[in-house]
């Protein structure tokens, strides 16, 4: 159905998220409510028809979704999927949660900047200044060490509520740094300075 639209030139976009480019169903425990979200993590054989929907142009972008929350509305010691909140946080983890699984499917991190930079501009409407590193850009842009390997923990975290289904995942690629207009804004696995945001004119 998405490719005969996208035949058409109908004016849609697609997208999918880190957690369902990395998570599979039949891996995650029984009760294990950080998984919840929706649509559902499904199995194994759905994320790479994901990935190869990334591969053929099908999919435009790909989003955080990060959706925080106070621990116990994921009511980790009930395990109830129908009472837990639906989302998960992941934002602090999404680079190198893409660049482990993109990097093992011959992907590169010019893939995923348009993925997740570009696209995103694109889809918001403020890509005439922003997804890129180009003249007349905000020089928004990050240091990154693709070979660096670590085991996600709470430390990994930068938002209020330190949970994540991504704790204890080994990952590859680190973020050093991060530059938002040409200023750096977080360094050493610390934010620097005070928070710099400004409303972007359409």
């Amino acid at each position: 159905m998405l490719e005969g639209a996208k035949r058409e030139g109908l004016p849609l976009s697609v997208e999918t998220c880190p957690h369902y480019l990395h998570f599979a169903a039949e891996d995650i425990a029984d009760r294990a409510t950080l998984f919840k979200c929706a649509p559902p993590i499904r199995r194994c054989e759905n994320r790479e028809e994901l990935w190869e929907a990334l591969r053929a142009g099908l999919i435009d972008l790909v989003a955080t979704d990060h959706s925080p929350c106070p621990p116990e509305m994921k009511r980790l010691s009930e395990g109830s999927f129908r009472t837990a909140w639906g989302g998960i946080s992941g934002v602090s983890l999404a680079l190198p949660v893409m660049w482990t699984e993109a990097s093992r499917r011959g992907f590169t991190l010019t893939d995923i900047a348009r993925w997740m930079a570009e696209g995103s501009a694109k889809l918001a409407g403020c890509h005439l200044r922003k997804g890129r590193i180009a003249k007349g850009y905000d020089a928004d842009f990050i240091a990154f060490d693709p070979e660096a390997e670590f085991d996600a923990t709470q430390d990994h975290l930068h938002y209020r509520h330190r949970i994540s289904p991504y704790l204890g995942e080994r990952l590859r690629g680190a973020v050093k740094a991060t530059y938002l207009r040409g200023t750096c804004i977080f360094a050493d696995g610390a934010c620097v300075g005070e928070p710099a945001g400004s409303e972007l004119q359409q």
